[in-house]
């Protein structure tokens, strides 16, 4: 057998040496497939970031390395805990962080001299898109956050109950982001941007049609935001009268009017002070009003009805409506000096017909409730049934879908709900179900070409290889390049250069 010793490169032989060459290779390979890695000193200072980090560089609003590199971790990454890795040395392997540059699954390890001593740490951003890369992860999570935030609001009705007694009412919020279902890419980016609306203090403004869910985000900002602890108030303009909704908002004082309260009454500004409060249906207000609320949220502070002084307050402002606002201000019903107040962080929340992939889950979260409340099997839907459902334009939006299904689940003598009982269903609504499109295309639809008559996984992964392929070629083989063109991590493209097979969607 020939010697081959000389084409071997020589390896070291002491355990030390294996550890450091061991050390480095893993320094460089977290470097290389990671979404972004740096370094802090013992106090907490960057003293080293890679190159993939620095794409989250705009977000954190950081133009340069040199406005990076020196500052303390907090000054430049907000939300980060790497301060408490510091001080205990205890690795936190795996976590979410949520700042104004997204959501994170980062890892976060002590490093340690030669004696054990902390010397500083390692932070790693493993995924930028925790929502796609975790996907089935996320969705396990989410169906048990529900419960547990169901167990939470049903404790918390019963403490608000036996301290203040029966009626008073419980200012808590009742949802979080994991309870807004959904993976879509326009279900993705109202949850980002609400996230990133929950870190600010300004006024939010939600618009969407009746029953996308305004409500269920406004209660999820306000749990994500520093006012958490804070009360959680709202008030839907559309369902007060007119006459009543000036003491709604300011309050009473005491013997104001005849028939008023001795004691006075607090109003929906007071109430809320230190937390937030929530104005759904804005666009409904009356202009008499409109005017004394700019004025509130301008001077914070109200004056109650019969009363002379004037009341400070500290609330953050989150208004909904599912009105076209900018047209109700050119047609001069609404003021337009009140909506740039209020207009400072819109979030657009689709309707059900915009993300129609949601609906699989969405049927199977509104099953589970509707078995709950009713104390019956959660319904089981054929797969025409759900190929109905995800064609239909949804006016209604999640409120009507949750109807139908109540519907279905109660009337059906079956367990498993077919598309024809939900087609007679609509129609009772005075609704003509759509078909789905797959039935569409068969009945009216030209044949297909023989390209399209292949499994659907195999035609994805083809057309993303040839993405993937013109994305490098366009930029030199420059790999974090073509994975910010291409809208994926860097881990994802690597994935998809050694399984071409897959797609981006696994």
């Amino acid at each position: 057998m020939p010697d081959t010793s000389d084409s071997i490169p020589a390896l070291p032989l002491d355990a030390q040496g294996i550890l450091e060459l061991a050390a480095r290779s893993m320094f460089q390979l977290f470097s290389t497939v990671s979404q972004g890695m740096f370094l802090v000193d013992l106090r907490g200072r960057i003293v080293w970031v890679n190159e993939g980090y620095q794409r989250f560089f705009p977000d954190l609003g950081i133009t340069s390395v040199d406005q990076f590199v020196g500052r303390t971790v907090e000054e430049v990454i907000p939300n980060t805990g790497m301060r408490r890795v510091l001080e205990t040395g205890q690795a936190v392997l795996i976590d979410l962080l949520t700042n104004k540059a997204g959501t994170f699954v980062v890892s976060r390890i002590p490093l340690r001299d030669d004696v054990g001593k902390v010397i500083g740490a390692i932070g790693i951003v493993l995924f930028d898109h925790p929502e796609t890369t975790l996907q089935p992860l996320i969705s396990k999570f989410a169906l048990l956050q529900r419960d547990l935030d169901e167990a939470r609001r049903e404790l918390a009705a019963q403490r608000s109950q036996q301290l203040r007694g029966a009626g008073s009412g419980d200012r808590r919020t009742k949802y979080t982001f994991a309870s807004f279902v959904g993976s879509s890419p326009a279900a993705t980016e109202v949850k980002r941007q609400a996230r990133r609306a929950a870190q600010s203090a300004s006024p939010v403004l939600l618009l969407g049609e009746t029953g996308t869910g305004k409500e269920l985000l406004a209660h999820a900002i306000h749990a994500a935001s520093q006012r958490a602890s804070g009360p959680f108030v709202g008030v839907n303009i559309a369902a007060v009268p007119d006459t009543l909704l000036e003491a709604e908002f300011f309050g009473v004082a005491p013997g104001a009017y005849t028939g008023a309260d001795r004691k006075g009454r607090d109003g929906k500004f007071k109430l809320a002070d230190g937390g937030t409060l929530f104005l759904d249906e804005i666009g409904d207000m009356p202009p008499s009003l409109q005017a004394k609320l700019l004025r509130a949220l301008q001077e914070g502070e109200i004056e109650p009805l019969g009363s002379n002084q004037l009341v400070p307050f500290d609330v953050r402002v989150i208004a909904a409506t599912s009105r076209d606002l900018s047209a109700l201000v050119r047609e001069g019903r609404f003021r337009e000096d009140l909506f740039y107040r209020l207009h400072v962080l819109p979030v657009r929340v689709p309707p059900l017909r915009e993300r129609p992939g949601d609906i699989p889950a969405l049927v199977e979260v509104l099953g589970e409730e509707i078995a709950l409340r009713n104390g019956i099997a959660p319904p089981e839907l054929l797969p025409d049934a759900m190929a109905l459902l995800a064609a239909q334009p949804w006016r209604g939006n999640i409120r009507e879908l949750r109807n139908v299904l109540e519907q279905a689940a109660m009337r059906s003598d079956a367990h498993s709900i077919d598309a024809e009982m939900l087609r007679a269903l609509l129609r009772e609504a005075g609704v003509e179900p759509a078909a789905p499109v797959n039935q569409t295309a068969m009945a009216t639809g030209p044949a297909a070409p023989d390209s399209l008559l292949r499994p659907l996984a195999v035609q994805v992964a083809e057309l993303e290889r040839r993405a993937i392929a013109a994305s490098l070629a366009a930029t030199g083989g420059n790999k974090l390049a073509t994975a910010r063109q291409l809208g994926i991590s860097r881990a994802t493209l690597y994935q998809r250069l050694e399984n071409p097979d897959g797609n981006l969607d696994s």
